[in-house]
Order: structure tokens, then C-alpha cells, then sequence
């Protein structure tokens, strides 16, 4: 995939790092990007340099000789004239102290070794759009204030300039939602793709061994037959241990005992398949898709949410689902669509007295020229006032309490069903008659 960097392709980055091969590999990557690229292979280097021409942005290993990548950082923040220079640490340091302290003394990314190309030009190119942003945005205030010091312009340029400052903030709001959002699922697909693996492989052995170990048994179980009416006059030895192993209600019960097992067994490889196919970690690019998949692989991955336990009573889901074409779209965005809809209808349910209800359908539209997949999900909850809904959809808007919800789920499920794939999603809810969510995703030839 190609990230061409939305900066002028003059855009300088600085590279720290005390080993050459990773000093070559990256420069490589960046001038492939049209990035211009400075090396230094020592902190004492890298502010030597910085001096000498300040970069756009700073690529800054951390386990250095003499001076580590964080007393390099703090060199830069204390100074006026680089502190605003954006650092991102890149280490094979990946503890949660490690994070914490490169932040803490002004780093505004970390990116752990090994790294992958993309994420990394992802991650350079989201910062320095960030930076022009809030280059604008200064820019902006400067102007602004020059205009009500010296008090030379008319109300309605104000206006102007007012508005245009609300839209490059939002424009920011929009940008950190993205960042937070990557780094969820960055972190989402790492973990599904870290617990898929180490549980497919025992379970794989489980299930592969269950068939032997049943056909063993009841082979054993046809030989001690085989005895009994051959030999009916056994030693009183062995008429006191068939007493003691109850062996007619082992006999009964191996059978039942085992296929369980299997039943067990199969449940697990079905939910690592479904955590796979939630995830769909290799699939980022556009390639058509059953959505009925999606979503039953979603709602068992939230299964636990959903059953009667001791302490709660169950969630009732009703699926109506219509004939469906496979549709063309971003499997792994829908997906988190998906979950963040259902989500938020198992919060709306899950504190209502009986009876709790989560129905799904689905339908294809009847317009013939541009024909559309509807999938509605609602709940039978508190629902929401109309002036609620008008917010629902903004960055960082949340009616969940303090702690509970960072109000981007809805924002970023907005943007993958409108922006990236030019469909619908629409809010219908009343106080006291619950919460529908519309969402409409054309069907496009592949």
C-alpha cells in the first residue's frame, strides 16, 4: 500500500539510532516516501544536528550509549526553540513503564521493535499531519487576535474566521479519535491474533485425539465383554473391583463422558475461529463479504454478555435475517461496527427488568438502481431524547458515566459506514421505547 505523507514531500524527519542496519532500513523506507532524511547514530549527534537545522519530526531509539533516547527528549522540551518538535520513540522496549516514562518526558508515539512499515509511516504521517493542524491552528489565533487588537475588521469576517477556527478544530477532534481508535485495534488484532494461536494448537491436538481415544475405550470395553462371557467365573479379586469402579455405569457413562469432551472441544475451535474471522487481521483491503457472518461471529464473541448467569438473567437476541448478496467492504471496520452497535445495546438492556431483548434484522433495499444491505439493530431499552440523538455521533460525546465510555465508538462507526464505505447510519429512538440503529452499506460491484 502506498501512504504518500499529506505534508509537502519536503517534510524533514531525523533519524536516532545507534545501530546501522536500522538507521539504513528506515531512511530507505522514508525516501521511498519522498520524506528528506537526516541519520544519527548517537543522542550527542542528534542535538548537534537539531541545532544546525531543526527537522519536522524525530524518529528516537531509546537503549543508546552515553545518552538514552529519553535524556535526548528532555534536551528537546526544555528548549524553546525544538520543544514543539514531535518525538516518536521507537524500541524493543514494550513494558507499560517503558510507554509511560517516554511519555512522560514529551514523546507523543511509541512504536514497538519488531515494527512494520506501514504502521510506521501510518503513525509519521498521522503526527505530521497533527503538526500542521495545530500549525494552522496557531496561525489562526495569531491572526484572530491581531484582527480584535487592532479592531480593523468588519463582524461578518469575524464570523468567518470564527468558523473556520471551529472547523480546523474539529478537524483536530477528528484526527486524535483516528489515533485512539488505531491504536485500539491495533492492540484488538494483536491480542485476537496472540490468544487465536496459542489456543488452536491444543485444541487441535484435543479434538485430533478424541476420536483414538473413544475407539480405544470401546475396544477395551468389547475385550472386558469378551472376558465376562468367556470367563463368567471370575476370581473374587476381580468381582471386588468391578464392585468398586461401578464398571456397568462406566460403561454407560464412558461414551456420554466423551462425546461432552468433543462437544467442549468444538466449542472453543469455533469461538478461535470466530475471534479470527472478527478480527480478519489480513484482510484490509476492499473484497466482498457475507454480513450475516460478521455479525454472528460478533454476537458470540459477546456471548458472555449476553447468557443467563446466577447473578443476571439472560439477553434474548432475535435474529430476522434477509437473503443478502455478499457485499463489497472493509470486513475487519464493519466488524467493529458491528461490535460497537450490539455493544451498545447490551449496555441499554443489561440494567431493565425482564424481559431483555436485542433483535437483529436484515434486508435488502427494493431501489433497483442503487440497491443497499439494511441491517437495524434495537433494544428495548430506556431509549434516547431527541436532542441526545443530534450528539450521539460527535467525537467524545457519551451519556455513559465517567469511566464507562470514551464517546468515540459511535463517532468511528460513523465514519467507516459513511466515509469509508458512502453508506448510512442512522439513529430512531424515543424516551421509554428503546434505541434503533439503522445502517445502510451499498452494494457495489467487485
Amino acid at each position: 500500500m502506498n501512504h504518500q505523507p499529506q505534508e509537502s514531500l519536503k517534510a524533514n524527519i531525523l533519524i536516532v539510532d545507534d545501530t546501522p542496519d536500522n538507521l539504513r532500513l528506515l531512511s530507505t523506507m522514508l525516501q521511498s516516501q519522498g520524506y528528506q532524511v537526516r541519520k544519527a547514530l548517537s543522542g550527542k549527534f542528534a542535538l548537534q544536528g537539531v541545532e544546525m537545522a531543526k527537522p519536522d519530526l524525530i524518529l528516537l531509539d531509546i537503549n543508546m550509549p552515553q545518552m538514552s533516547g529519553y535524556e535526548v527528549c528532555q534536551h528537546l522540551k526544555s528548549n524553546p526553540q525544538t520543544c514543539e518538535i514531535p518525538v516518536i520513540f521507537l524500541s524493543a522496549l514494550d513494558q507499560v513503564s517503558d510507554k509511560v516514562e517516554a511519555f512522560a518526558v514529551g514523546g507523543v508515539d511509541y512504536i514497538t521493535k519488531p515494527f512494520q512499515s506501514e504502521e510506521v509511516l501510518a503513525r509519521i504521517n498521522n503526527q505530521l499531519t497533527l503538526q500542521n493542524l495545530q500549525k494552522q491552528l496557531k496561525n489562526q489565533n495569531i491572526i484572530l487576535q491581531q484582527e480584535i487588537e487592532e479592531r480593523k475588521l468588519a463582524e461578518a469576517r469575524e464570523r468567518a474566521k470564527a468558523h473556520q477556527l471551529e472547523i480546523t478544530l474539529e478537524e483536530l477532534k477528528r484526527t486524535q479519535a483516528h489515533l485512539i481508535q488505531s491504536e485500539k485495534m491495533s492492540s484488538l488484532g494483536q491480542m485476537v491474533a496472540g490468544v487465536a494461536h496459542e489456543i488452536n494448537n491444543p485444541v487441535n491436538f484435543i479434538l485430533g485425539n478424541l476420536d483414538p481415544a473413544t475407539e480405544y475405550a470401546h475396544n477395551l470395553i468389547r475385550l472386558i465383554k469378551l472376558y465376562q462371557k468367556t470367563y463368567p467365573d471370575c476370581p473374587q479379586e476381580i468381582s471386588q473391583l468391578i464392585e468398586e469402579i461401578e464398571l456397568n455405569f462406566l460403561i454407560e457413562d464412558w461414551p456420554k463422558l466423551m462425546k461432552s469432551m468433543k462437544v467442549g472441544s468444538e466449542r472453543i475451535h469455533q469461538i478461535v475461529v470466530s475471534l479470527r474471522s472478527f478480527s480478519r487481521l489480513d484482510e484490509s483491503n476492499l473484497k466482498p463479504v457475507d454480513i450475516h457472518d460478521g455479525i454472528d461471529n460478533t454476537l458470540l464473541i459477546l456471548h458472555h454478555r449476553l447468557k443467563c448467569t446466577s447473578e443476571r438473567p439472560g439477553i434474548e437476541t432475535i435474529k430476522d435475517y434477509g437473503k443478502l448478496p455478499n457485499i463489497v467492504c472493509y470486513a475487519s471496520q464493519l466488524n467493529q461496527v458491528f461490535m460497537n452497535l450490539l455493544s451498545n445495546a447490551i449496555d441499554a438492556v443489561e440494567t431493565q427488568p425482564f424481559p431483555r431483548i436485542i433483535t437483529i434484522r436484515t434486508s435488502l433495499s427494493q431501489n433497483e438502481t442503487s440497491p443497499s444491505v439494511i441491517i437495524r439493530i434495537a433494544d428495548n431499552g430506556l431509549g434516547m431524547s431527541e436532542e441526545v440523538c443530534q450528539h450521539i455521533f460527535d467525537p467524545f460525546f457519551t451519556t455513559k458515566p465517567v469511566g464507562s465510555g470514551t464517546g468515540l465508538g459511535l463517532s468511528i462507526s460513523y465514519q467507516i459506514v459513511v466515509e469509508k464505505h458512502g453508506g448510512k447510519l442512522t439513529c430512531v429512538s424515543q424516551p421509554g421505547k428503546g434505541t434503533e440503529m439503522i445502517v445502510e452499506i451499498p452494494v457495489k460491484p467487485y
